[in-house]
């Protein structure tokens, strides 16, 4: 068995690019390989800046020898015939087997297809792998027809067996495969030749180039942890910067510099996003305070005065970078100490969606929409409605226009700035939450109105102009805001009907549409201007079909996602949502959590199947006799001492159960309901319910649709899979 070992050295390639180069690269060699019919043992990828790189061990020294059968023409066809298929197989005549089969005699050839070198089969895949790589972007340079993310300066194709390496012969526009790699660009400029994995690994690392990426990142975590720790300070953690940095380096040195007092007042998220956006610098915090008061800035090499140059120059940078974020902070703090008037006007000149309006329009349904959801989250309606006032107002700020990823974040810092309510700053920066599903769900009650109306406008706004996810393509992240809402009411235990919720929402659009309309009238607007009213051109009205049935099927299905992940299946809920209430999330996850609990027990499953039974029953003879029987047995009717016992029981725990169903305690009720099991399947086993007499066998018909009717008040059982 043989290793091979490639590198494809290159220019530096961008960070964002280097893990799926790494998996792209292993998957085109070993699925080529293993078409081929070599497969390996095992494979690993690594990346750094220069050099895509991949082990594979455990390779056959050629491919196997292959079989082929072709069917041919009938053994009597025209001589044409055989002759042309003697001709596409490369065979005589003699060497043909005739078998037969349904259609008569047939024509075979059994083709052996020897097994071919290792190397041979290798130079093939890994010139296809590199002529066809799927990088995000790629470049051609020189005269040749290649592509590669960054010019390629060499291949390195090795192949190791007990008998030795040897080079893999391979001439890619010129570039012929070898032996031989190259240091680091700086500290170990030289090229040398390696003869294994093992070697090239060793001798990489000698010449300052640290293969793993995972390895490269933790020395670059655990180096500035220590520098921080041993200035009584914390490194603020930030796994995606740490895995772009490790890709930004082959030889990473962590050094710490201060940060010029003059920014320390800064905003500590100002701080951190400034420095990560533009420099790469991971933040150090006093653990006391919480301010960020250092940076760490990783180099890409040793330095005979251990750095100091370097962090000269990046503390020059990063003082004009913290200016300017100085000089938006202080602007935008004058702004929002005078009651962010300007921004709340200047959201009329931001473009919400083309057929929703601006976002000044929006914040005023965000603010209607948040007063009527308050009560339902336990918040006060006014401060509902001034939290969505300003939730957005930082849109408009100087800050977010430069750093958009601190939106909501700064909104808290300027709404505390113009002496708002603490409830309404929160507010400001948690009505975004949940971003995903490891985001944490807000609890605060204004919070959650306002991120509630935040999305339930967006979700509702988007259904009415016919805007919806299709397929993978979600370009509003409508499924996300859906998943928000459904983690906002289920965390927070809420009682929303949402069906209420989307029509509150689209009333608000119906009326600033008409408001619009109004305005565009008295203004003189064309017919054009119509369209978006509700009205055609030629000026007769278009009814506008609700979408909230729709919306809330729409909520049913990432519900379903949802639970999925928690242990509840898919049919448990559609038995739920069959019942009064589907746009009550809470109740219908009350209820399925109680169902799905009773159904994985032992009576659960046995009631279940005497639900089945009876419910069979009962419709196989509704549908011959063409009645209903829904009224109920009748005790003078009754016979056997197993149909009195099940009349007793369910006379006894049919109140309980629809008692426990009023006060919403499916617990009780699935308890109430397992307590009939034994009646039932008593029943059963000793009664036969077509009974010959017509009236006895209509009563305990009756007495079916008793125990069915208990049961459906539950939950939709006939739903239930299995």
């Amino acid at each position: 068995m043989a290793d091979l070992l490639i590198e494809l050295f290159s220019e530096e390639i961008p960070a964002r690019m280097q893990a799926r180069a790494g998996a792209d690269l292993k998957r085109l060699v070993t699925d080529g390989l293993a078409e081929a019919g070599l497969r390996c043992s095992g494979a690993r990828a690594f990346v750094t800046p220069r050099r895509l790189a991949l082990h594979v061990e455990g390779l056959p020294g050629k491919s196997p020898l292959r079989r082929e059968e072709r069917r041919g023409p009938r053994a009597d066809a025209p001589q044409k015939a055989i002759e042309g298929f003697l001709r596409a197989t490369g065979m005589r005549r003699a060497q043909l087997e005739t078998r037969a089969t349904a259609k008569g005699d047939v024509l075979f050839a059994v083709i052996e297809h020897a097994g071919r070198p290792a190397g041979e089969i290798v130079a093939e895949v890994l010139e296809c792998t590199v002529r066809n790589f799927p990088w995000p972007r790629s470049m051609r340079w020189g005269g040749g027809t290649l592509k590669w993310v960054r010019p390629l300066h060499s291949i390195l194709c090795l192949l190791s067996d007990e008998a030795g390496a040897r080079v893999v012969a391979l001439d890619i526009d010129g570039i012929k495969a070898g032996d031989s790699t190259a240091g680091h660009r700086f500290m170990a400029p030289g090229r040398f030749s390696v003869t294994g994995f093992q070697d090239y690994a060793t001798r990489l690392k000698r010449a300052f180039v640290r293969l793993d990426a995972a390895e490269r990142a933790e020395a670059i975590r655990h180096d500035a942890t220590t520098a921080a720790f041993a200035q009584g300070l914390e490194l603020v953690e930030d796994a995606a910067l740490l895995a772009e940095v490790a890709g930004l380096v082959e030889w990473p040195v962590v050094l710490m510099g201060e940060i010029e007092s003059d920014f320390l007042g800064l905003p500590p998220e100002v701080l951190q996003t400034s420095m990560r956006e533009h420099q790469k610098f991971f933040s150090v915090k006093d653990p006391k305070s919480g301010q960020i008061v250092r940076f760490v800035t990783v180099a890409n090499r040793e330095t005979a005065d251990d750095g100091a140059a370097i962090l000269a120059g990046n503390r020059k940078v990063l003082a004009a970078r913290l200016a300017d974020a100085r000089f938006f902070w202080e602007n935008d703090l004058r702004v929002a100490r005078a009651g962010m008037a300007s921004w709340l006007d200047a959201l009329a000149h931001v473009t919400f969606h083309n057929r929703l309006g601006s976002q000044k329009e929006r914040v005023a349904r965000l603010e209607r929409l948040a007063g009527e959801l308050a009560p339902a989250t336990g918040a006060d309606a006014a401060l509902a409605r001034e939290a969505a006032r300003v939730a957005k107002a930082d849109l408009a700020s100087e800050m977010v226009y430069e750093f958009p990823e601190l939106q909501g974040t700064m909104g808290r810092c300027y709404a505390t700035a113009a002496g708002l309510r603490a409830e309404v700053a929160a507010a400001c920066e948690e009505h975004y939450a949940p971003l995903g599903p490891s985001d944490a769900v807000p609890r605060a009650p204004v919070s959650v109105a306002v991120g509630l109306a935040d999305k339930i406008d967006m979700l509702a706004g988007f259904w009415a102009i016919g805007e919806k996810p299709t397929g993978s393509k979600d370009p509003f992240a409508l499924r996300r805001a859906a998943l928000g809402v459904i983690r906002l009411v289920l965390d927070n235990d809420l009682r929303l009907p949402l069906l209420e919720a989307f029509r509150a929402a689209l009333n608000g659009l119906d009326e600033q549409a008409a408001g619009k309309a109004a305005a565009g009238k008295r203004a003189g607007e064309t017919d054009a201007c119509k369209a978006d009213t509700g009205e055609k051109p030629d000026g007769k009205a278009v009814p506008r079909q609700d979408p909230g049935d729709d919306l809330l099927a729409f909520f049913h299905d990432r519900l379903k996602v949802h639970l999925r992940d928690r242990g509840i299946r898919h049919d448990v809920i559609d038995a739920c949502l069959s019942m009064p209430g589907n746009d009550d999330l809470s109740l219908l996850v009350r209820r399925a959590r109680a169902l799905s609990d009773f159904l994985e027990t032992e009576d659960g499953a046995n009631l279940l199947q005497g639900f089945r039974r009876a419910n069979n029953i009962l419709e196989q003879a509704e549908a011959r006799d063409g009645v209903e029987y829904s009224y109920g047995a009748e005790e003078k009717f009754l016979r056997a001492p197993q149909e009195k016992a099940l009349f007793r029981a369910l006379s006894q725990e049919g109140g309980a159960i629809s008692s426990a169903i009023d006060a919403e305690d499916f617990a009780s009720a699935m308890a109430s309901l397992a307590s009939l099991r034994v009646a039932i399947d008593g029943f059963f086993e000793a009664v036969q319910v077509n009974d010959e007499n017509d009236v006895i066998r209509r009563n305990r018909l009756n007495m079916l649709s008793s125990i069915r009717d208990l049961c459906l008040g539950v939950a939709d059982l006939r739903r239930i899979e299995g």
